[in-house]
């Protein structure tokens, strides 16, 4: 810890350096569980330096994605519980990452708040190794911004993004699709990281109890159900591409069904997706009737209980459902690629 570093004026003002230095200090073992071969350099340097080993790729491209936890940090705040959304943040960038056929290669974060309680930011940062552990990346570095007057005072925002890597020739390549193909459905964990602000609504969070449990949720609560940290599809997936030809994946995010499967698909190609085969979870259930939201609302918003949608032949469907259970997935096939302009076709 640095202890010459100290301002009064800049501490009055509402900023204590002295605080980023412990949050840095307890952060660190959390961070030393993502480190790679690869890494170069230690925390609290100007820049997170990661040597980059091209073993076996002949033409690299990099792949970048970036995202945010969004409102769903406001249950965070109301269930005073910060250790899980820092997995969201390395999910909602990873899982976009593997979409292309990319291995996630180092992580960074970004942490907004009003005032720096070290032993909070540790906990958010716990959660993003948690998260970098999952995915494969090592957390490479990271900003921790006190902002007083612009942050309440017990509210954070976070946010971040993930760096990898593929072999040109090994870019997901959606033009081979064909009518016929198997679309496999990878289970979520809940709902993630999108669709909060309707969620909150419904739920009215702010003012609801949301913490004693209810039986149509298996004996959780709903702030304890909303909390489940989004599912990090790397290891099944890389494990997939190394086996069997995919055609195209789409993470289910914000948008749900309807913007987010065509966006892997190729033109004059749509998705024809099973009503009956989708397995949705419980709270999905709850929301929709406590919000009195319509199936298409609720399908046009929400993972439904599918993270992660894979195209592949038909011939290959067996092997992939295979390789993917191999590694952990209860995937299971829930439509089929079809010759049309819609985009989506639930029925």
């Amino acid at each position: 810890m640095n202890k010459n570093s100290k301002s009064e004026s800049y501490a009055a003002a509402g900023v204590d350096i002295t605080a980023g230095y412990k949050a840095v200090e307890l952060m660190k073992k959390h961070i030393a569980r993502t480190m790679t071969n690869s890494v170069t350099s230690d925390i609290g340097g100007f820049g997170g330096l990661f040597e980059l080993d091209m073993t076996g790729i002949e033409k690299p491209v990099l792949v970048s994605g970036t995202d945010g936890v969004g409102t769903k940090l406001k249950l965070a705040f109301i269930m005073d519980k910060h250790d899980t959304v820092g997995i969201d943040c390395v999910a909602m960038c990873v899982n976009d990452i593997i979409c292309c056929g990319a291995k996630p290669l180092f992580f960074l974060d970004y942490i907004a708040c009003g005032k720096n309680i070290p032993e909070r930011i540790a906990d958010i940062v716990s959660g993003v190794a948690e998260g970098c552990v999952q995915s494969g990346a090592a957390l490479v570095g990271g900003e921790t911004a006190e902002m007083p007057g612009f942050y309440p005072v017990d509210e954070y925002d976070l946010a971040g993004f993930s760096v990898g890597v593929v072999d040109k020739k090994k870019i997901l390549n959606n033009k081979t699709m064909k009518e016929g193909d198997v679309i496999i459905a990878l289970p979520s964990s809940g709902v993630h990281s999108n669709g909060f602000s309707l969620v909150r609504k419904v739920f009215d969070v702010e003012n609801k109890d949301i913490k004693t449990p209810l039986e149509a949720l298996g004996g959780k609560s709903i702030g304890e159900t909303l909390l489940t940290p989004t599912k990090i599809y790397v290891k099944p997936m890389l494990a997939l591409f190394d086996n069997v030809t995919v055609k195209g994946v789409s993470h289910i995010t914000g948008g749900g069904f309807y913007e987010n499967i065509p966006r892997s698909f190729a033109e004059g190609f749509s998705a024809k997706i099973e009503k009956k085969a989708v397995k949705v979870l419980p709270v999905f259930d709850l929301i929709a009737k406590t919000g009195n939201i319509p199936e298409r609302d609720m399908f046009n918003t929400f993972n439904m209980g599918v993270g992660m949608s894979i195209v592949v032949d038909k011939t290959e469907a067996d092997k992939a459902l295979e390789i993917l259970s191999a590694n952990g997935e209860d995937a299971y096939i829930v439509g089929e690629v079809v010759k049309s302009d819609e985009g989506v076709i639930i029925c």
